[in-house]
């Protein structure tokens, strides 16, 4: 291998790739969650707030594999020689119609997603009734459920990791490699957002949208200890129009060229790319 290599926004030299694969040889006995935690500890590899980063680090391990730098331990397996996966669980919840005008449904409470029920209920929610469904989250992430003034949900959003690099995200901010990976944890991504099926209340989109952008930095910052300078968006263009966003005063910058996060999987969906930033100065923060 080169000197060395770059994955995930670090470098990697082949001192790290000897190093992991020694942990390997020598505790068989690992799985591959005990190793990314042991490897975390020993780069201090850490969030913000101080937790260890060990979903990034698997991504990063996987990634190493696929590069055939390592041999992960095979993959854990239950008797039936499935994958383990935690189930979501049906949650009673009031589906009564609400067809009004905004009017009619404000002030709406936004409830920033902390307890086990409301957790739960969040999951459900998603899980049945986005069309992506809902599987869990990965690293930084925010979770708000909104309800009406009778206490009815109508709404669910998901704000997590922000893509790894997008060129017209990136021409929009006018960052280099080294400024996006230094500065990438300013940005969150908007990865569900969801107006219950029952729920047909005009501009009530829009208008959930403009509440949460005031509130999700302070909210990043209670939980994360960092702010939230810009959100971003990737709208299906086949199937929405993106006119909440447009009308909540987010840009439309390009589209992405129809690969998932992750290149070694098929092509999907093309998207339309929308940013909100949070503060004027934002491309001066950014490039800083």
């Amino acid at each position: 291998m080169k000197k060395t290599v770059i994955i995930q926004g670090k470098k990697i030299t082949y001192k790290d790739i000897k190093l992991i694969r020694q942990m390997i040889n020598a505790h068989p006995s690992w799985n591959r969650t005990h190793l990314s935690r042991k490897l975390c500890f020993l780069w201090n590899w850490r969030a913000s707030n101080g937790q260890l980063k060990d979903m990034a680090c698997r991504s990063f391990l996987l990634k190493l594999e696929k590069r055939g730098y390592i041999t992960l331990p095979p993959r854990q397996k239950t008797s039936g020689g499935n994958r383990r996966k935690v189930p979501v669980l049906y949650v009673p919840h009031k589906t009564k119609v609400i067809a009004c005008k905004l009017s009619n449904v404000i002030p709406v409470r936004i409830e920033l997603v902390k307890d086990k029920d409301l957790l739960k209920l969040f999951e459900h929610l998603l899980f049945q009734y986005h069309y992506l469904s809902f599987s869990g989250t990965v690293g930084e992430n925010m979770k708000y459920i909104v309800f009406d003034k009778e206490n009815n949900p109508l709404s669910c959003l998901l704000f997590g990791s922000p893509a790894w690099k997008t060129p017209p995200r990136d021409n929009f901010i006018g960052w280099d490699k080294d400024k996006r990976c230094a500065n990438l944890k300013f940005l969150t991504n908007n990865m569900r957002f969801l107006i219950l099926p029952w729920v047909k209340v005009p501009h009530l989109a829009s208008h959930i949208l403009g509440k949460v952008s005031r509130r999700i930095s302070k909210d990043w910052i209670n939980k994360y200890n960092h702010p939230i300078y810009m959100l971003e968006t990737f709208v299906e263009k086949e199937r929405f129009r993106g006119t909440c966003y447009r009308a909540a005063n987010w840009i439309y910058v390009g589209q992405t060229k129809g690969y998932s996060r992750n290149r070694y999987t098929t092509r999907v969906p093309i998207k339309d790319i929308y940013l909100y930033p949070l503060i004027k100065r934002f491309r001066k923060i950014l490039n800083s």
